[in-house]
């Protein structure tokens, strides 16, 4: 079984015409959309927290995230998060956990909101969810067709993708 913990972030952000302005819902509707899509084999239990922008995200939130991994039974976990601080989410969990904890868990996310283009998010957190069955413990991030470990992965800020880290 994987777990799928849904934070919020751009993957999940929707349109709000009267504001006219993209928010974060408390819902996990574009994460269980995007999973109908894919054809995963095994069940995939989804649950919500946070449902903020990654930019707002704290230290409080990072803990209360570590806290929902370590806590949870399954050891293949994917968190759909914000692009813009998935790394420091990733660093917080990978503390957090410990080298011990045999869990594998695969942050992905999405640069263009689900509720726009599903493609981009569908295919990341497609990547997220075969990645987590098959990579080793601990804590990877799979976003534009790459899955690897959090420390050599990067946002490329400048072009909007992510990019390997050589080592």
């Amino acid at each position: 079984m994987v777990r799928v913990i849904n934070t919020g972030g751009t993957f999940n952000k929707r349109y709000d015409p009267v504001e006219g302005n993209l928010f974060v819902p408390p819902d996990d509707t574009a994460v269980v959309e995007a999973l109908a899509s894919m054809r995963h084999g095994e069940e995939i239990v989804v649950g919500g927290a946070i449902y903020k922008d990654s930019l707002d995200m704290d230290d409080a939130d990072r803990d209360l995230l570590c806290k929902i991994v370590a806590d949870t039974m399954e050891d293949r976990i994917v968190i759909v998060h914000g692009t813009d601080t998935m790394d420091k989410s990733a660093a917080a969990i990978d503390r957090w956990l410990g080298k011990k904890s045999g869990k594998s868990v695969v942050l992905t996310g999405a640069m263009v909101p689900f509720s726009i283009d599903a493609v981009e998010a569908t295919a990341n957190l497609a990547s997220a969810v075969t990645a987590v069955r098959y990579v080793a413990p601990g804590v990877f991030i799979a976003m534009h067709g790459m899955v690897l470990p959090y420390g050599r992965i990067v946002k490329n800020r400048r072009l909007g993708v992510f990019e390997a880290i050589s080592e």
